[in-house]
């Protein structure tokens, strides 16, 4: 038997033998694959649901913050209109004062 005639005969053999296998293994991966992503899909559906019941609590908390955030505007708004007014109290006695003096210095 030659080379030839072993070639010809026997290596077409081999190789479908080795395309079956290797698509008997690529089925088998193309199976778990498939699995694998529908326990993710079941993982992402979980975390998804879980995040939409806590959008209501982020959007409690964020009406919360706005309204503190107002608050706090309000308050420190007020503080500083109460300071500015007692500066321009002094002023004005300051200037009463001035004024004072100058009538008196003119009237002597």
């Amino acid at each position: 038997m030659s080379a030839t005639v072993f070639l010809s005969t026997y290596l077409p053999i081999l190789i479908y033998i080795l395309l079956c296998i290797l698509i008997i293994l690529l089925i088998i991966i193309a199976t778990k694959v498939i699995k694998s992503m529908n326990r993710v899909e079941e993982i992402i559906d979980d975390v998804d649901e879980k995040v939409k019941s806590l959008n209501g609590v982020f959007s409690i908390v964020d009406n919360i913050t706005d309204k503190l955030s107002a608050l706090t505007e309000v308050i420190s708004d007020s503080i500083i209109l109460f300071i500015k007014g007692i500066f321009k109290k002094k002023k004005r006695k300051m200037e009463k004062e001035e004024q004072r003096k100058e009538l008196e210095d003119e009237e002597e």
